[in-house]
């Protein structure tokens, strides 16, 4: 017959079951969480990427002597600068505030509003920047100016 702490020596097969669905579970859970990780990291990769090419194309557009008024304009940046990401932009030029009764040569406010958008799976990502620029009232502006009027 055996002794009471021979039959305490090992495993029973419940307990090393029940400690490996334990594991299982716990490794699941760790997965997801990894997974679900992964996922965020990417996502904001690609919108970090947006952002520093959206703010580029802001600065350009900031000191471009030749903008269209009023019309929205849009392009995109080629696929192997973006990491193989479409990126897209679209503007839009404004003017914000001018003085009353303003005339050639008057100096002014114009609103640049930019918009960023890529996909991301099947969604639809998208932010826009603003910023505004000092210009000056040319005789081809006025209709622009009148027309954007309160």
């Amino acid at each position: 017959m055996r002794s009471p702490a021979a039959a305490r020596r090992g495993f029973t097969l419940l307990e090393v079951l029940v400690a490996t669905l334990i594991m299982a579970v716990a490794i699941t859970g760790l997965m997801s969480a990894i997974s679900t990780s992964l996922r965020s990291a990417a996502r904001l990769t690609d919108y970090d990427r947006a952002v520093l090419f959206g703010r580029q194309k802001m600065d350009e557009l900031l000191i471009a002597a030749k903008l269209p008024k009023l019309t929205p304009f849009e392009g995109t940046w080629d696929d192997t600068i973006t990491g193989g990401l479409p990126i897209y932009w679209r503007a839009r030029l404004s003017p914000f505030e001018t003085p009353p009764h303003a005339g050639p040569g008057a100096p002014f406010l114009e609103h640049i509003q930019l918009e960023i958008w890529w996909m991301n799976q099947d969604q639809r990502r998208s932010f826009t920047l603003e910023g505004f620029r000092r210009s000056v009232l040319k005789p081809e502006d006025m209709a622009a100016v009148q027309g954007a009027g309160p």
